[in-house]
């Protein structure tokens, strides 16, 4: 289960993103400014996508269970990334060491959730005066995923009366040095206000409110040297370029109410409620800018260089399910309606 969990999350998700060292290379020799409006610009349906995905599939009932009860289960989410943020307008941002080339094709350039083919804006690098350095200019990456997915692993256990106690996590997996390390940890409240009235009477519905937090944390290191041929600017000396990484978080919060009601093994269900997702991206460590001068190419070494803090969704969200009890067999699946809408499906067991 962990290795699907692995192969269905994380070598998707993070591996469309940042796959490729040689794409932070041409990014990194602009500056830290323009790093972080490019990333952000591109990754932003990652960041809106992933955060809507990790709110997804908590709950498909609003019943609770009884004292020690528990539901294991398994399910993957998946946000579509809408038309409006599927491309960008590179001409739009201000940059301070880029600029469009000349021999650009385009001045539109796809989001992470954008068009796989076609031509993408060709940049330039600038020095500190404004001249393009040779052999700078590079293609912005293409579109990768219009489908933003988050599978889940949790475990659900009834705690005391009417209420429910979930929680998501896995222990850090490092995947692989391509890929990075990734951890998990998420928890959740549930409780059913009918059951306090009703007592032992027949209810006509189950009516819960619940509140859901999770994190993600990924971890990547990262090889990214100078220029081959190239000096220290005059003044400066030698950095250590080998503490390269990538370090960032994504969290989601949701807050639902929720309606159902079982029919023999089938049991319908609608929620509405408030979500909200952050998300922290860092590039740590040293890299080099370069530059020109008499001929020869210098750099010099920034620190740090991007630290993206944002707050990808905040709003409403509506999601309308079912869940089928099979014995002690469970099948789930349910469809959010919200800026980024998503899908969840899934299976477990419990009692």
């Amino acid at each position: 289960m962990k290795k699907l969990y692995t192969l269905l999350t994380f070598a998707l998700l993070f591996t469309v993103v940042f796959r490729a060292d040689a794409q932070y290379d041409q990014l990194i020799k602009s500056s830290p400014a323009d790093v972080t409006k490019l990333l952000q610009a591109y990754g932003e349906p990652l960041f809106k996508g992933f955060g809507t995905s990790l709110n997804g599939g908590w709950n498909n009932t609003a019943q609770t269970k009884k004292f020690l009860h528990f539901d294991l289960r398994i399910s993957a989410s998946a946000a579509f990334v809408p038309i409006s943020d599927q491309s960008f307008d590179v001409s739009k941002l201000t940059f301070n060491h880029l600029q469009i080339d000349p021999a650009s094709p385009t001045n539109i350039a796809p989001t992470i959730g954008g068009n796989k083919s076609g031509a993408t804006p060709l940049m330039r690098v600038t020095d500190n005066n404004g001249a393009p350095i040779p052999g700078s200019s590079f293609s912005l990456p293409k579109g990768q995923t219009s489908i933003i997915p988050a599978p889940n692993i949790q475990l659900t256990i009834g705690i005391f009366k009417n209420t429910d106690l979930t929680i998501r996590t896995t222990p850090t997996i490092n995947i692989s040095s391509d890929i990075g390390s990734v951890s998990v940890l998420g928890f959740g409240l549930k409780h059913d206000i009918i059951q306090d009235f009703a007592g032992k009477a027949p209810k006509p519905f189950d009516l819960a409110i619940a509140v859901n937090y999770n994190r993600v944390n990924y971890d990547k290191t990262l090889n990214i040297q100078p220029p081959s041929g190239s000096q220290p600017a005059p003044g400066t000396s030698a950095a250590d370029f080998s503490t390269q990484s990538i370090d960032s978080h994504f969290s989601g919060l949701d807050i639902e109410g929720i309606i159902s009601k079982r029919l023999l093994f089938f049991t319908p269900f609608f929620s509405a409620g408030y979500q909200s997702a952050t998300t922290d991206f860092s590039l740590l460590g040293n890299y080099a800018i370069t530059s020109t001068q008499y001929g020869s190419t210098f750099y010099t070494t920034i620190n740090n260089p991007v630290h993206i803090n944002e707050t990808s969704i905040s709003g409403l969200r509506a999601d309308a399910g079912f869940q089928l009890n099979l014995s002690i067999v469970r099948f789930y699946a349910s469809y959010s309606i919200a800026p980024y809408q998503s899908f969840n499906a899934g299976m477990g067991f419990g009692f």
